[in-house]
């Protein structure tokens, strides 16, 4: 059995996804990370893991194709034989999203089903199709939001509805994965300034002031903020921490 523990990001060319793989790498991980568009950027990321002397692959990957969620566990497994001869990886962070504003009496359907495929059917059907692949003792480490549990401005509710229903899965498969050793918790963020949802948080200095002042350290929260979150989540130190809610929010609403 090899030393090398293997973790999978979705959507880690940007943003917190990116952040993940950056602290997972520099915590001696080697890494897959997926993307959906940007390759440039995927690239980009690979190159960093590589500069900390581990290994990393990028594979295209949109959450919200059925038919991408299905085949790519094939795929996974061409590129862990590839690349580490194996077929087993040790830790998934479901991480990939998006965010459309959904204002009661201006929301459509399509909306509320493009939140629902990345955020629900995405996270649930690839975990489903992965979990024979990751190695007993392994990890889960969910994205969530904490929109889940605080309310803010901006017609945010579907958004925080479709993370609220990650963060019950997150529950039941760690009573589902745990006869095999396998934790599954859920990492919830504050505000952060990145380019989601329009990189608001991070351009509009007024709405990073008046978040930050909601917070118990007095600002918003920055990729590099959370990614050793989800390092520290998935390392076997917190072995004994499963279908728990880790909320990385500066204290915001306390």
């Amino acid at each position: 059995m090899t030393d090398i523990r293997i973790a999978l990001v979705t959507g880690g060319n940007r943003g917190l996804g990116r952040a993940a793989v950056a602290a997972l790498a520099a915590d001696g991980l080697d890494v897959v990370l997926t993307y959906r568009r940007h390759e440039d950027e995927a690239a980009e990321v690979v190159a960093q893991v590589e500069a900390l002397g581990r290994r990393a692959v990028a594979l295209r990957l949109d959450t919200a194709d059925l038919a991408d969620v299905e085949g790519f566990a094939a795929r996974l497994v061409d590129a862990l034989r590839g690349t580490w001869s194996r077929t087993t990886f040790d830790v998934l962070v479901n991480n990939a999203g998006h965010a459309v504003p959904t204002p009661l009496g201006g929301t459509t359907a399509d909306d509320l089903q493009r939140l629902f495929d990345v955020h629900v059917r995405g996270v649930f059907l690839l975990t489903q199709a992965l979990a024979p692949l990751l190695a007993d003792g392994g990890r889960v480490v969910n994205v969530s939001s904490g929109l889940a549990r605080f309310v803010q401005p901006g017609d945010h509710s579907a958004y925080g509805a479709m993370k609220a229903a990650v963060e019950a899965l997150t529950r039941y498969w760690a009573v589902e994965l745990g006869g095999r050793g396998v934790t599954v918790n859920v990492v919830a963020p504050g505000p952060v300034a990145t380019d989601f949802g329009g990189g608001a948080v991070r351009d509009a200095a007024g709405l990073r002031d008046a978040l930050g002042a909601q917070a118990a350290l007095g600002r918003v929260g920055e990729a590099a903020d959370i990614g050793p979150v989800v390092a520290a989540v998935a390392s076997p130190a917190l072995g004994w921490v499963t279908g728990q809610r880790i909320e990385a929010s500066g204290g915001t609403r306390l």
